[in-house]
């Protein structure tokens, strides 16, 4: 590895590694909490009478499966994109296959050239 290269290597790492260490938690009391439940404390706050326009049709049993749910759908999304993306990228590049009309040789017989 060149020497820039393993300087590039190391700012990441440092950026990966930063906020974990650094106290800047503020004053929440799960400082990797949601944005959902975040916002769902501010607005009990603000408006203590508050009431949800509906319910929720199924609750996760856990954090873990949310999570988990949440993942699935992400990599679901993400390999449909990719597929969308390559099969576009397949049909913009111009065909490798080789016309044998074009090529100038005899095309291969088949069984309906084939004498009785």
């Amino acid at each position: 590895m060149t020497r820039t290269n393993l300087i590039l290597l190391g700012l990441v790492l440092v950026l990966a590694v930063m906020p974990l260490l650094l106290p800047v938690t503020g004053e929440l009391a799960e400082p990797f909490s949601g944005a959902d439940g975040q916002a769902q404390a501010a607005i009990s706050e603000a408006h203590p009478d508050y009431l949800p326009w509906f319910e929720p049709l199924w609750e996760p049993p856990s954090g873990e499966i949310e999570s988990l749910l949440f993942t699935l759908q992400a990599a679901l999304g993400a390999g449909l994109l990719g597929f969308y993306l390559g099969l576009r990228r397949g049909q913009s590049q111009p065909s490798k296959r080789v016309d044998a009309r074009d090529s100038g040789a005899r095309p291969d017989r088949t069984s309906a050239d084939a004498p009785d």
